[in-house]
């Protein structure tokens, strides 16, 4: 009998934590990456410039000394569609009172009847009948009539309404451009400070991708863009939807405004028809919003929180996200820590390790066809313990990692910004390999001996290996192998 330990299991689904004062506090970064980040989220809503640079700076300090690939993802705000300000700070409205948005109130002179808002073109946008969700739903309004630069409503839902509070248009149609001037210098921000994923909010269509992606320019031309899907527009329809992700590296199922736009009854279908598309089109997919928000003041999450998690794992979601958690709660390295154990106990489920993914399907790219033929051939030859994919760009393991498995997916890389593109994808380990001083005949039995070291692989495994014919070109994967590990 054996006495080999069993492999410590490696869990596939990736944890993107946002930074804030919490993690600003001494020591808490460094043990949040140990705990297990893969992505860090520099949120433009909050800070400045100098704020992000610093963090990102102290990130790749951390994650170089630990041996680690973090990627960083800067989420750009987005269009502001959001009432003024009262002038006692606060009012209770009641169900069934008149109230007034009014375009050309003062901002600070907000009352019970009547307040200013930030979106001037609101009265253009909205029309007798329609339904407005002011502070994420928690008080609506019906729009009666529109009078000048005034939109009167009626309260339908009731309750506190206070300074600044988000306005959404049920079942979507304001008309605010996803790129805001805003946006447009925290992009030169954040190609300056060096990103690797740059989310968009707000996006309607695949234009505001496009124009995304001609704003980076050459300058961020390695920089992956994530849409955020938080529009009814942007999920309305299918053709709508896979246009957004196509003109996307990743999407963002963004639950907090999407859910206010479409009603939460239809947001878990959504979310699971949102990870189904991303991965048939190739794409890395965030499921994102209070996924553990009870733990911004507890120690421990809630059963739903923890069923909510293990759910999107399930369906196969690249990564999940905490925003306010580990920004700015009281248990930021507790809470990627419950992350870890709930993604690992529901990638233990038999469903999360078994895949039918195109597998009726014709390929019409030679990488994409060796990089799914060695997950098939991975899943169902017995002693084979990991796939190694030899990458310029991380996308042969983007492609691998479409299918389910629960073995590692190895992405050997030589460029820095490859390996930590890898960081968001599912079951991807990403390992700095630099063939360029290597003959042509040593690759095979360096990449072995490099998964041995990491503890990847053992004697008397087996290892499935793609690579090209030429090393570190892009596209070039055109050969699989499956390799005895030798002692």
């Amino acid at each position: 009998m054996s006495t080999t330990a069993p492999y410590t299991p490696l869990r596939r689904t990736k944890i993107v934590a946002t930074l804030g004062p919490a993690s600003d506090r001494p020591g808490v970064l460094e043990k949040m990456i140990q705990a297990g980040v893969d992505v860090v989220r520099l949120n433009f809503s909050h800070g400045s410039a100098e704020d992000h640079r610093r963090r990102l700076e102290q990130v790749r300090e951390i994650a170089a000394r630990l041996n680690k690939s973090v990627a960083a993802l800067g989420d750009l705000q987005g269009p502001k569609i959001r009432i003024a300000r009262f002038k006692e700070g606060a009012v209770h409205l009641d169900v069934g009172d008149a109230f007034v948005l009014d375009m050309a109130l003062d901002g600070q002179a907000g009352s019970a009847e009547r307040v200013g808002c930030d979106y001037k073109a609101l009265i253009d946008d909205v029309a007798p009948g329609d339904r407005l969700l002011l502070d994420d739903g928690r008080v609506v309004l019906d729009v009666t009539t529109i009078e000048g630069q005034q939109v009167h409503t009626r309260v339908h839902v009731g309750g506190k309404l206070s300074n600044n509070k988000g306005i959404n248009k049920q079942g979507g149609g304001l008309s605010a451009p996803a790129l805001t001037d805003k946006d447009k210098e925290d992009l030169k921000t954040a190609v300056a400070i060096g990103v690797d994923y740059l989310a968009v909010s707000f996006p309607r269509s695949a234009e505001d991708m496009i124009e995304a992606r001609a704003l980076l320019g050459e300058e961020g031309r390695e920089i992956g863009l994530v849409a955020k899907l938080e529009r009814a527009e942007a999920v309305a329809d299918d053709a709508t939807l896979d246009g957004i992700i196509v003109a996307s590296e990743a999407v963002m199922v963004a639950r907090g405004d999407l859910g206010v736009e479409i009603g939460d009854e239809a947001l878990i279908g959504t979310q699971k028809r949102i990870i189904k598309h991303a991965r048939t089109l190739n794409r890395a997919v965030i499921t994102a919003t209070q996924m553990m928000e009870s733990m911004i003041e507890s120690p421990l999450p809630t059963r739903a929180e923890v069923f909510d998690v293990a759910n999107a794992v399930l369906d196969a979601t690249d990564a999940v996200m905490l925003s306010a958690e580990t920004a700015a709660g009281d248990y930021p390295v507790e809470t990627i820590q419950a992350m870890d154990r709930v993604c690992l106990g529901a990638e233990r489920e038999r469903v999360a390790q078994s895949s039918g993914h195109r597998i009726h399907e014709g390929f019409e790219r030679i990488d994409e066809t060796i990089a799914l033929s060695a997950m098939y051939a991975a899943n169902h030859l017995a002693g084979v313990r990991a796939i190694a994919c030899m990458t310029s760009t991380g996308y042969t393991p983007l492609i691998a990692s479409r299918i389910r498995s629960a073995l590692p997916i190895v992405g050997l890389a030589h460029s820095p910004v490859a390996q930590r593109r890898m960081a968001l994808y599912r079951g991807v380990v990403s390992i700095p390999f630099d063939t360029s001083e290597m003959a042509p005949t040593e690759v095979n039995d360096q990449a072995i001996a490099l998964l041995k070291a990491h503890g990847l692989a053992r004697p008397g495994e087996h290892v499935i290996l793609t690579r090209g014919d030429h090393m570190n070109a892009h596209g070039g994967t055109n050969t699989l192998k499956v390799l005895a590990v030798d002692a």
